[in-house]
């Protein structure tokens, strides 16, 4: 896997917000990156507990949960699937949506570490002071967008701010994909990257081949998202097709409840897609601008290992640039 600053950072590479990957042979945690669940895809928080376990019977590596708090777009039991991370002791939890406040003492008093996912500079500090141990700083470019107009702002932005003001470690997310990224991340501080969208056009991914020979066309590139449900402050990025373009329509008709996209953006309509129709035409799905750095479909561990020797080379060419001398 490598060596060195960069391959320490790639412990931190996470997958989130799809189906699970970690399940399958273990692979993110096997191939040198940390594997997350992802807590909402289990129907009861007794089911994620049941997902934890069935995880420690295939890996003996560190992994995680995510838990994305949208009360408006997913009614859910929050406070037990947060219990249930507590109790299980689960190395990490990422938490995305909502204020990590709440959750935050329990889960540092059973021993897990806690990343909150931010995309703004604004929820970054209070995640500060709240007492997570690691920020994420998603950009636009990312599958979770800003929450209020003024928030679109890139990673290339967030991310010098970021770990230039925050006292605690940083992660780059948002179009994450390639080792070069992952270079740039760790020169400007962070400690490693996320990715999400490009762990889904991996072999080991169990979704529909269809989807994944769609992520990898040469024509569907970075131009191929656009944003959703903002007007409903769950801003989010998702791929663009007709779907997508009738939610924005409903949302341009101003004043809208969600009961109104509730049809077009209902995670079974999208998992049916995942599962079953591999119809990517067919419903709403979060994916980040990484688009346009997806070619091919490799194996997790080709793409970790392929993406620790870029970052590499790149930080090594990075080091011969600079200049010894005494002025």
């Amino acid at each position: 896997m490598g060596h060195s600053a960069c391959h320490r950072s790639m412990t931190l590479i996470l997958r989130q917000k799809m189906p699970d990957v970690l399940v399958e042979k273990d692979v993110v945690p096997q191939a040198g990156g940390l594997g997350i669940l992802t807590a909402l895809t289990q129907p009861s928080p007794e089911a994620l507990r049941a997902e934890i376990h069935r995880c420690r019977t295939m890996t003996d590596k560190p992994f995680g949960v995510n838990l994305t708090i949208l009360p408006a777009l997913i009614p859910a039991d929050y406070d037990s699937y947060a219990r249930v991370v507590a109790e299980e002791k689960v190395a990490l939890v990422e938490l995305a949506a909502g204020s990590p406040k709440r959750y935050t003492p329990m889960w540092k008093a059973a021993g897990v570490k806690v990343l909150h996912k931010s995309a703004t500079m604004r929820h970054a500090l209070k995640a500060q002071e709240a007492g997570v141990d690691i920020i994420e700083i998603v950009g636009y470019e990312g599958s979770i967008a800003g929450g209020q107009p003024g928030d679109e702002v890139g990673a290339w932005v967030l991310l010098a701010k970021a770990t230039s003001t925050l006292r605690v470690p940083v992660v780059a997310a948002g179009a994450s994909g390639t080792g070069r990224q992952l270079a740039a991340a760790l020169a400007m501080g962070a400690q490693g990257v996320t990715m999400a969208t490009r762990f889904l056009c991996t072999v080991e991914a169990p979704i529909d081949m269809k989807i994944k020979e769609c992520m990898a066309r040469p024509e569907v590139d970075e131009r191929q998202t656009t944003i959703v449900l903002g007007t409903l402050s769950n801003a989010t990025r998702v791929f663009k097709n007709g779907v997508a373009e009738e939610i924005r329509q409903i949302e341009r008709q101003g004043d809208v409840d969600f009961s109104q996209v509730m049809p077009l953006a209902s995670g079974g309509r999208t998992k049916k897609m995942w599962q079953e129709t591999g119809d990517t035409q067919d419903a709403m799905w979060s994916c980040s601008q990484s688009l346009g750095v997806i070619s091919d479909i490799p194996t997790c561990k080709e793409l970790l290992r392929r993406m620790v020797a870029e970052a590499e080379e790149r930080l090594n060419h990075g080091a011969k640039c600079i200049i010894n001398s005494k002025l």
